[in-house]
């Protein structure tokens, strides 16, 4: 733990210009002494002339009266040099500047002793509108039995912002910043309040203005209101309709030791901890760094200066346009005016790091920083190179030019996410963007590669084009999603991506969590700040990204492509919804003679939860009759069965379903049925008895496909004899489906089981990627139960032959894997890894005695001689067989290795032991942020719980440390649920069902949704285990006596 110096740096390091240090007492106007010579008058006109001179004269005292009072307003400081209208940024005379209290500090001024981020500054007083204006405005409007603006779940809608002015002052010796910002905002209808975004920051001064110079709005007072998450300016009179104003707002906060905000992060080079600060402000966070309209509607244009220690450099959305230097080591930097954008990726960073740059075609300037000695080894050159080629792609993709002059990419060390995609500046977690080629794995290549691909994505999906409100955050995400597979695509075109690797990855994932009852549509209402964190999930990212694949593949990918061109091109530096995409679609359909309604096919899918299971169903009676119907697919049938809701016929899709007929030695080309009714009835050519259906080619539609037993007898058979009939895809496919089916019970155990006894014949990796996934929950159900050898054993025996076929991989550490990967090698090195994890995971002797070796080679000779690909699978194997001094060997070079990547497998082995004294030091290691990131913590937990050995200890400890994990992740977006999730899917006993519940019961705060699915979760888990469990293991026990 750093202690921060005491002696904090004296005098102003604010930005200059700044307001009076008090209130200036307003001095009272001077009353003319008007005299009015009274005369009598004989007729009735004279008298009505007389009032009309009477009536111009108040007129004139008003006016007079007013310009005394803005004169007043404008006041001297008690020191008599500094007038509150001398800022930089708002030299309007005749601002009404109301400051938080008499006597209250210049902003920054930061003097030894006082405490960080307040500079000295008095608590706001009743002159600031403390706690009395709220209460009285609050008041009113209750007379008016109506709730006050502030506290409503949205903005009013009265003001628009146009622009921000917003300069920083950053003092990293402390941990604080002060700002000012001056936002133009248009008044759409006239208002008393300014109500905009503000939280956890200290507002000192307020001044209104109107653009025009003699336009001084006095301002009555101005509170923060928490509950909202706002800061409320009133008024002594309304704004104007259709006129603009000029808000000015000085303010300091802490930069957080959190994650979210504007936080700190640190990292040691040569011994020496250094710090930086960074930004995260999706989706609600920027309030926290500045006052603003902090929703994505309001774009507006944004022009930062920042001011920092000249040791430091400080990065933002835009080029810095001009830097000013100062003789006492400060330095401020003039970054160019933004485009019109949402304030959520905005972005700011203040670091010591260097970097390394190249430039696109078009002369777009990428850079990379990152930790100087990464720069120095190359770490991020990978990126650097895929960045540039990435652009380029996209640009032509799209036809929409890249925005901006420059993007860079910042790699930092802690950071709640993979990455954000800020607009010009991205900022990814050193895990996802470092790679070094002389110590990372296909796999890690592949993981850093789509994060890159995902964030570029979004300079045009969410940066340029924005959603109008976070309810249909997919239009973003689904986009950025789905794109990490085509653009790897081009990057790796041998690799197959977007046809295979997506069904394993994405869609295989996302239908596990959207087959609980517990799920939620892809477009969902928002109306709360808690609501706008739910939507930021799997159901978002991955649901939304496998329905836009299935659109482009029923559409078309050259019209698709076309639709989107045309999207990004309308709405270029604007907002969208889901309809205005539909509308684009479907006229790009009508430019090819198509006739699609794209809107009346995709609200079905968008706006109602689930999917469909689709079944065949052959007709005994009618030659080449099938019956096709379409059902809700839910995991747990008796909530489906108690749920009304979730069972009737208005769960109904319009589907479009691919489908073939195949035999021993040929399939047929496919054909597309849209399935729109419960029930229906269809003639197939070419069906005989000897003849199997095949649904869903290549697995394009999001839905599962259940056949009648003879078919599904007919495809085993099919794939025993000749799996390769049916295409990679659908081998894929029908293991996913046959699995899920089976644990929903819509079908017999047994069936998946003996799908995959073709796999010692299969040569290609999706397939297998498919069952490992398959088998993996399968395997947590049953590996706390006395008969787990029985299942062990009959997995062993479908891995054994492809095992030895393949071998172990040999040491390549001198050979750069990403050359390699370019010869195509990654489809048979990532099959070979699948059949190793899989042999080792389930105890072939011969894979632990391997792994146990390389370890041993390893600790001996201190020479790290285990191939890339396996190393994660070694490193657990070894630590889970061997003894403690493998897991302190393990440790300490978690601990001695600077290599990210290296660093989070070392770590992750460590979850493997067998030894719970270890896994519980471990557990308790994982929260001191000086051995564990922060981000890793949730990691290493959810490792433990899928051990079967440290299952109960991980759930026990989530139970004992839910308040402090809670205040450390619960704002931020997936890490609570996927902590909630990691720990508790794989309990399934009933009192680990009720000791969840009962937990729920005291600790839910906030957490609603992701504990709800855990419950459902478990439920199915000891529902499987009472209908299920011994039918499997009667299956298996006759299979292995055969």
């Amino acid at each position: 733990m750093i202690e921060e110096d005491a002696a904090l740096r004296n005098g102003s390091r604010g930005l200059s210009g700044q307001w009076a240090d008090a209130a200036a007492a307003r001095p009272r106007t001077t009353e003319r002494h008007i005299t009015v010579h009274k005369r009598l008058v004989l007729g009735f006109a004279v008298s009505i002339l007389a009032l009309l001179v009477v009536t111009m004269i108040a007129v004139l005292l008003s006016v007079r009266i007013e310009e005394c009072s803005s004169s007043g307003g404008g006041g001297n400081s008690p020191g008599g040099g500094d007038s509150a209208a001398d800022g930089p940024a708002g030299r309007a005379g005749n601002g009404s500047v109301v400051p938080a209290a008499a006597g209250s500090a210049r902003l920054n001024r930061n003097h030894a002793g006082e405490a960080p981020g307040r500079g000295g500054l008095a608590p706001e007083g009743p002159a600031a509108g403390g706690g009395q204006g709220e209460e009285e405005e609050e008041e009113e409007w209750q007379r008016r039995r109506e709730p006050p603006p502030w506290t409503r779940l949205r903005l009013p809608g009265h003001l628009r912002p146009l622009h921000y002015n917003l300069m920083l002052s950053v003092f990293m010796e402390n941990f604080t910043f002060g700002g000012e910002v001056n936002v133009q905002v248009e008044c759409l209808n006239a208002t008393r309040y300014i109500v905009l975004h503000a939280h956890r920051i200290h507002i000192e001064a307020v001044r209104v203005a109107e653009d025009r110079l003699a336009g001084a709005l006095r301002v009555s007072s101005f509170f923060l209101y928490p509950q909202t998450q706002v800061f409320v300016v009133v008024l002594n009179r309304s704004l104007e309709a259709l006129r603009s104003y000029n808000l000015k707002i000085l303010y300091n906060a802490p930069i957080e030791n959190e994650l979210l905000g504007f936080f700190r992060s640190s990292y040691v080079l040569y011994g020496e901890r250094r710090f930086l600060a960074v930004t995260q402000f999706s989706p609600t966070h920027a309030r926290k760094a500045f006052p603003c309209f902090d929703e994505p509607i309001y774009k507006a244009t944004f022009k930062i200066s920042i001011k920092h220690q000249a040791t430091y450099l400080s990065l933002s959305n835009m080029p810095v346009e001009t830097s000013v230097f100062e003789e006492d080591g400060w330095v401020t930097d003039h970054f160019s005016q933004t485009p019109l954008m949402s304030t959520y990726y905005l972005a700011w960073a203040v670091c010591n790091f260097t970097y390394r740059e190249t430039i696109t075609k078009n002369g777009v300037v990428i850079r990379l920083y990152a930790r100087p000695d990464a720069i120095r080894r190359g770490s991020g050159d990978y990126a650097l190179n895929i960045t540039r080629r990435l652009i380029e792609f996209y640009e032509d993709y799209f036809k929409v030019p890249y925005s901006l002059p420059k993007l860079d990419l910042l790699a930092v060390p802690k950071h709640p996410y993979a990455a954000m995609e800020n607009w010009g500046l991205s900022v990814f977690v050193e895990q996802r963007i470092l790679l070094d080629p002389s110590i990372s794995s296909i796999s890690y290549l592949l993981d850093v590669t789509m994060v890159i691909v995902h964030e570029l994505c979004h300079q045009w999906f969410g940066d340029l084009v924005t959603p109008v409100w976070w309810e249909d955050v997919w239009l973003k995400e689904g986009f950025a999603h789905y794109f990490e597979f085509v653009g790897t695509d081009y990057l790796y075109p041998g690799w197959n991506m977007e046809k295979q690797r997506f069904l394993t990855d994405v869609l295989h994932e996302v239908m596990l969590l959207d087959g609980l009852a517990s799920s939620h549509p892809v477009s969902q209402e928002v109306q709360q700040a808690t609501d706008i964190d739910r939507v930021f999930d799997w159901i978002a990212y991955k649901k939304g990204a496998a329905l836009i694949r299935m659109l482009a593949n029923f559409m078309g990918h050259s019209v698709f492509q076309m639709g989107l061109q045309d999207y990004l091109t309308i709405h270029k530096y604007g907002n969208a919804d889901r309809k205005d995409l539909w509308n684009t679609l479907s006229e790009a359909l009508k430019k090819v003679g198509k006739f699609v309604n794209i809107q009346e096919v995709m609200d079905q899918w968008t706006l109602q939860m689930g999917y469909p299971v689709i079944t065949i169903m052959g007709n005994e009676t009618a030659d080449n009759i099938i019956r096709i119907s379409q059902e809700h697919f839910i995991y747990d049938l008796d909530i489906k069965a108690k749920d009304h809701g979730l069972g009737n016929d208005s769960y109904l899709w319009q589907i479009p379903l691919t489908i073939a007929v195949g035999n021993t030695s040929h399939i047929s080309s496919e054909a597309i049925i849209w399935v729109s009714n419960k029930s229906e009835h269809h003639r197939i050519a070419s069906l005989d008895e000897r003849s199997w259906l095949l649904g869903n080619i290549n697995q394009t539609g999001y839905f599962r496909v259940n056949y009648d037993v003879r078919n599904w007898r007919l495809l085993i058979d099919q794939l025993m004899r000749n799996h390769k009939v049916i295409s990679v895809s659908n081998r894929a496919g029908l293991i996913d489906d046959a699995f899920n089916l089976a644990r929903a019970g819509y079908l017999p155990q047994n069936i998946p089981l003996e799908i995959i006894k073709y796999l010692s014949k299969e040569k290609e990796f999706l397939p297998w990627h498919a069952a490992s996934q398959a088998l993996y929950p399968l395997d947590k159900l049953l590996d706390r139960t006395e008969n787990y050898n029985i299942f062990n054993e009959y997995i062993l025996r479908q891995v054994a032959s492809m095992y030895m076929k393949l071998g172990w991989p040999t040491n390549n550490v001198d050979k750069s894997f990403v050359q390699a990967s370019y010869q195509a090698s990654y489809q048979h090195e990532e099959l070979r890894r699948e059949v190793i994890m899989l042999a080792c995971s389930f105890g072939n002797k011969h894979c632990h005695q391997q792994a146990a070796t390389l370890i041993s080679d390893w600790i001996s000779s201190n020479r790290n001689r285990i191939p890339l690909n396996v190393r994660d699978i070694v490193y657990c194997t070894g630590v889970s067989l061997m003894d403690e001094d493998v897991w302190e060997f393990i440790w300490m070079k978690f601990h001695s290795t600077i290599a990210v990547s290296e660093k989070k497998i070392l770590l992750e082995a460590l979850t493997c032991s067998d030894d719970r004294n270890l896994l519980n030091r471990l557990l308790n290691l994982s929260l001191n942020s000086e051995v564990v990131l922060d981000q890793d913590a949730i990691d290493v937990i959810i490792h433990v719980a899928r051990n079967p050995h440290g299952r109960d200890l991980a759930w026990k400890f989530f139970r004992e440390k839910w308040k402090i994990l809670n205040a450390r992740y619960g704002e931020a977006l997936f890490m609570n649920s996927k902590l909630i999730s990691g720990v508790t899917e794989f309990l399934n006993t009933d009192s680990e069902l009720n000791e969840l519940k009962n937990f729920i019961k005291t600790y839910e705060e906030g957490s609603a949704a992701s504990f709800s699915r855990a419950v459902e979760t478990v439920e199915a888990n000891v529902r499987w285990q009472t209908l299920y469990k011994e039918e499997l293991f009667q299956w298996l026990r006759k299979s292995l006596a055969l």
